[in-house]
């Protein structure tokens, strides 16, 4: 069992030179290359020319359809403790064959009543040489004896090596991945979004780097020259302008061709040089491209990074929008091998343009329409429906117009109306419309040190996407939502549906044949675990947790752990005089509501604003502002961005006051105004400093933070980095921070500053300093993993030296919840959403990270979507069940919903702050708001 420090066994890995010499520790009758005999994982050959499979080593679990369903050896079936690689295990079973005693293993557990010992870290080598020391690695079968003499690390090296390479062992195989399986909770069916690519292993890939002299700039020309070659290269080739893949050698190192240039007649050289040798299962950027591919085959065009089906649009007239049906794809290595990961995706587009969204400004606000144009229209993303292609705006250009001229690739000097009418045949209307202009992003250039910019016509740009107003109507976000939100079946049914299509079209099929690839034709089952639910604790008693995670009855008939009383006089209530009797029953509801709260709630200081301009709210504000005053609650009359930022500037900044902020119609309606003024009251307390409820947490001296950025639409390049970190044992109490990053910034530097605060915050309330420090990064994307692990993990930990003797168990995790992998539970012939704690830890995780995939939330309708956690640092050594817990834990400690949500409470409050100060008040709040969630 995992975490018993009796059992005979240390964890096994997922796969590499560890755990094939393992196998063949445990297996040695059978000797490689004898008949019958196959590493596991390798599969046999079907008719070509397609193979089944995956290249390499994997591991038993890996092979197999699901890992907790395949049978296992009675030899492996106890292993399973966290924390050691593939090379402890084989040290610990050389150990035994030599007469050495087993180190007995224990697992640390989530209250701290056992100290773990130090994880091995790296590839498992160090093991493997210990063992080589005491000549113990002599009964792999076909290893050579070694010589007593042998004792330099060189010759140890080396002597792994030949062992390994009698194993058939590649070193892009060797690294190793630690164990990340959990065993807690009930078990249930699954399947997924992700779909297995067999692939043939032995095929390969090489790789070329194509150079022209002279130099060839335009891209299309460099795709045309290298067609020419087609019968010297072969049909199948991939190529991105650079780089060709072929999957065949050339009979060269480098091969020229010598081709004429199409318009010029001019002799071009293209010198094809190559690179390396790739096996199939790490070409996952080829696999891309394939589908890419495949997707223009059926007929889909590509909007942004996504493949959409223009034929399949569905219109909302009523609200001028269109909805094209597509599919997101994404090839990855895997645990289970190399696998495609697919979902249903939808484009909202409005089928309003640019031109009519200024012809309406123009109309209404003549007076001050460049302003409303620019906050309009910069920073949103157009389609232009002739090439169906995305753009970002980055600014207007009010001096031209379509008659304005510009210079094409052969240097001449062209009118945009020409242009579009020669080549889409396309006739501009207005030719006095100002035009939009795009700036092309560095990685989308050749050579990245020029600066391109395109001009846009805005008559024939579309926007894309919801405004703030739609998202904010219900009725637009219910009509748009009969036709995103669809249910686990049919969201099954469309993957199943792309399998199909792919697998049914002999051209589609075919591009993968070329490159010996097979699409399975269903989605891939596993195996996962459901947590218990958690038990919740209010101030006088604890309510036990439900399938569905949801405590809103509760939260408001039960009473909060700490009330935070409201003084009379010492708060204020704002309003205009036409929502003076709104505001009067919103005064006399709170008072009633917050009784079985337990929350005293004294009469509040009535205040009528002679109008509704930003002034008289600010001016009111700072009129009644007084040294004793503990909230002011403004209403407004309609929601306005420009006012609202006003005021949550002034009392976030200058004054340092919480502030409720309340739309007048939110309260307009008295069978909701109960309701609606419970939650509002939650709210309240919570920005006052009160805590609403708890869960149990075993864990002592824990600091859990969480971490999120805020991108400026308009301004490019700034952000906001938000960070709250805990302050109190419950995990109920927290400490915000928020630093200002500019372009060129590195966020590490206002990481490593808002963590030393938070420490000192902590260290003046408790007197000492947390023992464990666990952060949740949101916002890194899979191609950063490596930077953050590399470069700001290592930089962040020399904080701690600016306190003596301070070495806390250090942890960092990652938090994804923009993935497209989607999980269904299957209940008998039915498949729906899994419920809240529902865990997925092997198989479509990945093969070198520790990782699970989390569903916390439940959703009644549309798909759930799980999240996605990668442990880059367990300095705790926490064992796998009670990371995984408590991830689960900090899921239900949101305060702004009596509920569990997508991602822990600290990654939600580092986003809800970071919102607001990059969106609202763009300067740092005072500090006596820090220890309150006053961004709620």
């Amino acid at each position: 069992m995992e975490g018993d420090p009796t059992s005979p066994q240390p964890p096994m890995g997922r796969g590499g030179r560890g755990a094939a010499i393992l196998r063949a520790l445990q297996s040695s009758s059978r000797q490689p290359g004898t008949a019958g005999s196959s590493l596991p994982g390798q599969q046999p050959a079907l008719p070509p020319p397609i193979m089944t499979g995956s290249a390499g080593v994997q591991s038993p679990e890996s092979a197999g359809a699901s890992a907790l369903s395949s049978p296992r050896s009675p030899s492996t079936s106890s292993i399973g403790s966290s924390g050691s690689s593939r090379g402890a295990l084989l040290y610990h079973l050389i150990k035994q064959r030599s007469g050495h005693k087993a180190d007995s293993l224990q697992s640390p557990f989530l209250d701290g009543s056992s100290v773990a010992p130090e994880k091995a870290k790296g590839r498992g080598r160090a093991e493997i040489l210990q063992a080589l020391k005491v000549g113990s690695l002599t009964s792999l079968p076909g290893a050579k004896p070694l010589r007593a003499d042998m004792q330099d690390s060189s010759s140890q090296s080396s002597s792994v090596t030949e062992s390994m390479q009698q194993l058939n062992i590649s070193e892009a195989q060797e690294r190793e991945a630690v164990v990340n399986r959990g065993t807690s909770g009930s078990k249930f069916s699954a399947t997924s979004s992700w779909i297995r690519l067999s692939v043939n292993p032995e095929k390969a890939v090489f790789e070329y780097e194509v150079k022209f002299e002279p130099q060839v700039d335009a891209r299309n020309l460099r795709f045309h020259l290298l067609g020419t070659q087609r019968e010297k290269l072969g049909s199948v080739k991939s190529f991105d302008g650079v780089m060709l893949w072929l999957p065949a050698h050339l009979p060269s190192e480098i091969t020229l061709f010598h081709v004429p240039h199409p318009i010029t007649r001019e002799t071009i050289t293209m010198k094809v040089i190559f690179k390396k040798r790739t096996s199939m299962d790490k070409c996952v950027q080829l696999y891309n491209v394939l589908f890419g591919r495949i997707m223009r085959i059926l007929k889909m065009a590509k909007v942004g990074q996504n493949y959409y089906a223009p034929s399949g649009s569905v219109l909302v007239p009523q609200h001028k929008l269109e909805i094209w049906p597509g599919y997101v794809t994404a090839a990855h290595y895997r645990e289970g091998g190399v696998m495609l990961c697919v979902d249903v995706s939808h484009r909202v587009l409005r089928t309003q343009t640019c031109y009519e969204i200024m012809s309406e400004i123009f109309n209404n606000r003549r007076g001050q329409f460049k302003d409303h144009v620019i906050k309009a229209l910069v920073g949103s993303i157009v389609l232009t429906r002739y090439n169906n292609k995305t753009y970002r705006i980055d600014d207007i250009l009010f001096d031209k117009n379509p008659k304005s001229t510009f210079t094409n690739s052969k240097e001449e000097e062209v009118c945009y109306m020409d242009y579009y009418k020669n080549a889409y045949n396309i006739t501009i209307k207005d030719p006095q419309q100002p035009l939009l202009l795009h700036r092309v992003r560095k990685k989308e250039l050749k050579d990245q040190g020029t600066t391109k910019f395109l001009c846009l016509i805005p008559e024939l740009s579309y926007m894309t996407g919801l405004t703030d107003d739609m998202r904010s109507d219900f009725r637009v976000m219910k009509d748009i939502a009969q036709h995103t939100r669809i249910t686990p079946n049919v969201r099954h049914a469309s993957l199943r549906t792309f399998v199909r299509n792919v697998n049914g079209s002999s051209e589609a099929w075919q591009v993968l044949a070329d490159w010996g690839l097979a699409l399975d034709d269903d989605t891939f089952t596993m195996e996962g675990r459901i947590l218990s639910p958690e038990t919740i604790h209010f101030g006088t008693r604890e309510v036990p947790g439900t399938e569905n995670a949801d405590w809103g009855r509760e939260s408001a008939r039960e009473k909060v752990i700490v009330p935070i009383d409201l003084r009379p006089q010492c708060w204020q209530i704002f309003f205009s005089a036409r929502d003076e009797p709104r505001a009067l029953k919103f005064s006399e509801m709170i008072r009633q509501v917050t009784r079985s709260m337990g929350i005293q709630v004294g009469p509040p200081q009535m205040i009528r604003l002679p109008d509704d301009r930003i002034e008289s709210y600010v001016n009111g504000i700072k009129q009644h502002f007084h040294d004793r005053l503990q909230l002011a609650i403004i209403i407004f009359p309609a929601q306005r961005e420009d006012r609202y930022s006003a005021v949550k500037r002034l009392a976030c900044v200058d004054l340092g006051l919480p502030t409720q902020c309340i739309n007048s119609r939110t309260i307009s309606q008295e069978n909701k105004l109960r309701s609606v003024t419970q939650k509002i009251a939650l709210q309240i307390n919570c920005k006052l400093g009160g805590e609403l409820w708890a869960l149990k947490i075993p864990m002592t001296g824990l600091m859990v933070c969480g971490v999120d950025v805020y991108h400026d639409p308009v301004r490019r390049g700034a952000s906001v980095v938000g960070f709250v970190a805990s302050t109190n044992q419950t995990l109920t109490r927290w400490f915000s921070h928020v630093s200002f990053q500019h372009p060129g910034d590195e966020i590490v530097h206002g990481l490593k500053i808002s963590l030393l605060e938070a420490l000192r915050h902590y260290h003046r309330q408790h007197h000492s300093l947390p023992r464990t420090i666990i952060i949740y990064r949101d916002g890194v994307s899979e191609g950063q993993m490596r930077v953050v692990e590399e470069h700001e993990l290592p930089q962040l930990a020399t904080i701690f030296q600016h306190f003596d003797s301070y070495e806390p168990k250090f942890s960092f995790i990652v938090v994804q919840k923009k993935i497209s992998t989607r999980i269904f539970a299957s209940l008998n012939s039915e498949l729906d959403n899994p419920p809240p704690g529902s865990i997925i830890d092997h198989s479509i995780t990945h093969r070198y990270w520790y990782d699970f995939f989390l569903v916390s939330q439940h959703v009644r309708q549309s798909t759930v979507a799980p999240t996605h956690y990668v442990v880059l640092r367990d300095g705790g050594n926490l064992k796998v069940d009670n990371m995984q817990r408590l991830a689960y834990k900090l899921t239900h400690l949101y305060y702004n919903w009596p509920g569990t949500v997508r991602v822990p409470a600290p990654c939600q409050y580092a986003h809800k702050l970071a919102y607001l100060i990059g969106q609202n008040v763009r300067k740092e709040p005072s500090d006596t708001l820090c220890d309150k969630l006053f961004f709620l």
